[in-house]
């Protein structure tokens, strides 16, 4: 230890985000690099599940009919996504839109970070998430596909299937999901920094900092 390095800043962070948003797989990528950056600052982070689409069937919907509804048509989702692709390369990201099927639900994957945060492993399991779904094009509300995410990151897959095959977790996600529209949260994802600064978007790397750094003048 460096007895003569200033001490760290600790903030609590609260992550607001869905893991269906490619928005969200960019600006929590954006954030890690901002903190890995800031070693000043031992940041202590919450995932806060945001459900963008609460109403979708439980099997989820094809991508050509939610495209149509959300978007109007396929040009003009390609063109977004030919811009979210471009910006994520930036960070490392490959997105693989055209490789997405079907938009699924997204309570079954906020109830498995939930209960990787358990095992220690939340941070994983949403980056595993965002990976799964927006670069190999697997469909995360599939209960086998999320027990092979939680494998892979070291939990047990017999316990994972149980528990998702259930409820567990399920009304926490939809007491987050209503808490985060009633701060306000209409769009994500959202950065809540020490519960009372925030910021939404995916935003620069230097636009996060600034946020970070008034928190920490104010303590």
């Amino acid at each position: 230890m460096n007895i003569l390095a200033p001490p760290r800043s600790r903030l609590q962070i609260e992550v607001v985000f869905d893991l269906v948003c490619p928005w969200c797989f960019l600006g929590t990528r954006r954030l890690r690099r901002t903190l890995r950056a800031r070693p000043d600052i031992a940041a202590d982070i919450a995932w806060r599940p945001f459900l963008l689409n609460p109403d979708i069937a439980p099997g989820g919907v094809p991508r050509q009919d939610y495209v149509i509804r959300k978007f109007g048509g396929e040009d003009r989702a390609r063109r977004l996504h030919a811009t979210i692709a471009e910006l994520g390369r930036g960070e490392g990201l490959g997105f693989q839109f055209d490789r997405i099927r079907r938009i699924p639900p997204s309570l079954d994957a906020h109830r498995l970070v939930r209960l990787a945060e358990r095992h220690g492993v939340a941070a994983d399991a949403v980056d595993a998430l965002f990976q799964a779904y927006f670069c190999e094009g697997q469909d995360i509300g599939d209960v086998s596909v999320l027990v092979a995410i939680a494998a892979g990151l070291g939990m047990d897959p017999g316990a994972t299937r149980r528990l998702l095959s259930g409820n567990a977790e399920a009304e926490a996600v939809h007491a987050d999901n209503l808490r985060a529209h009633r701060l306000g949260i209409n769009g994500v994802p959202c950065f809540v920094v020490q519960g009372r600064h925030a910021i939404a978007g995916a935003q620069e790397p230097e636009v996060i900092e600034r946020l970070l750094d008034v928190a920490v003048v104010e303590g």
